[in-house]
């Protein structure tokens, strides 16, 4: 009798979150191991694919930080360089867009990394967990998605990371890429690609900060912080803004400013009115350190030549900010720590962003 081709090893990491959380006189918590969440998945031995689970961390995902996401990336890397086909991240839906493309940022593999979560915690009715657990599953062990980098599989949905945005704080269909649609679907536990987008250069994970003591893997030669010690701010412009959180910001290692509309900020509008011109203040910060522009609208692209007024994109970009393009202001802002904490100058920064913010 002839053995069968093995079976696809795909490494789950479990974070915590929503998916994980049993309910009690205080509320939901993180309760759930990753053996005891993949316990409740119905379907996942017909998947074909050998799953190991880690217990990575246990916490709401507004708990984590770049430090963490960073040593979850070098622990994916190691799992991957050791033969698993794909690798599946389950977490809180909370910070996934965030997440998902910082470990897309640093994911220079082909073997594909999925992010899911839940919107329903287990004890809820129409809990949502499982079938995405399973999803992610089918979707990591695929050999369709190699080379796409990180996605986020939810609903049934593949959504490429720098795209995927959370839309809603409670549907169970959460998660859309407004500016891009999804790249395919899970469909009766196959994948169906509709588009696959141009993979983008990552930044190595040698090049930044190292996990942290007694992580998976250490040869990186060790820094003071596991995130770099690098602080990146994101201010968002509002009606009235008067340029208080602006003036902090030269604490800071880079800076991202999500604009008004396709990227604009209070230009001043004569004596007595308000709000005050904001230009003067930003022209100066870009100066000291990089500025990212971007839009807080949640889809679309900074534009570049199109208005000319004070505060328009145009006089902001001729004043030495960089455009975020298509990236929405969470994503830039990770793009600029990474490559801040790469040691990436104002140049290196206008190059990269260049290419990642392009559609």
């Amino acid at each position: 009798m002839t053995a069968g081709p093995p079976r696809p090893r795909v490494a789950v990491f479990t974070l915590g979150g929503t998916i994980s959380m049993a309910g009690g006189p205080g509320g939901a918590v993180p309760r759930l191991t990753g053996a005891e969440l993949l316990d409740s998945v119905p379907g996942l031995p017909g998947t074909g694919a050998a799953v190991e689970v880690h217990d990575f961390r246990r916490v709401p995902s507004a708990a984590l930080g770049i430090a963490d996401v960073l040593e979850l990336a070098a622990v994916i890397e190691a799992e991957l360089a050791a033969g698993a086909a794909g690798a599946v991240v389950v977490q809180g839906t909370d910070t996934i867009e965030e997440t998902s493309f910082l470990l897309d940022l640093v994911h220079s593999g082909d073997a594909p990394v999925v992010v899911t979560g839940a919107m329903r915690h287990p004890g809820l009715a129409g809990a949502d967990g499982p079938a995405n657990v399973l999803a992610a599953i089918q979707a990591a062990a695929s050999p369709l998605l190699a080379g796409l980098g990180c996605v986020v599989v939810f609903a049934d949905e593949i959504h490429a990371a720098r795209y995927v945005r959370k839309m809603h704080s409670t549907s169970i269909t959460a998660f859309a890429s407004p500016s891009a649609g999804p790249l395919g679907h899970v469909i009766e536990g196959t994948v169906r690609l509709l588009a696959r987008p141009v993979r983008r250069s990552a930044v190595p994970l040698a090049a930044l900060r190292p996990a942290r003591a007694g992580a998976a893997v250490s040869a990186v030669p060790p820094p003071q912080r596991a995130d770099g010690g690098v602080r990146v701010g994101l201010v968002t412009m509002c009606l009235g803004d008067d340029g208080e959180f602006l003036r902090a910001a030269g604490r800071l290692d880079g800076l991202v400013v999500a604009g008004f509309g396709a990227g604009h900020v209070p230009g001043g509008f004569g004596a007595g009115h308000v709000p005050a011109s904001l230009v003067p203040l930003l022209s100066e910060l870009a100066a000291r350190m990089p500025v990212v522009l971007a839009s807080r609208t949640g889809a679309g692209t900074v534009l570049a030549d199109t208005y000319g007024s004070a505060g328009s994109e145009r006089d902001l970009l001729s004043r030495g900010l960089i455009s975020a393009g298509f990236l929405d202001p969470l994503k830039a802002r990770l793009l600029l720590h990474v490559l801040i904490a790469a040691g990436a100058d104002s140049a290196a920064v206008r190059a990269a962003f260049r290419p990642a913010g392009e559609y």
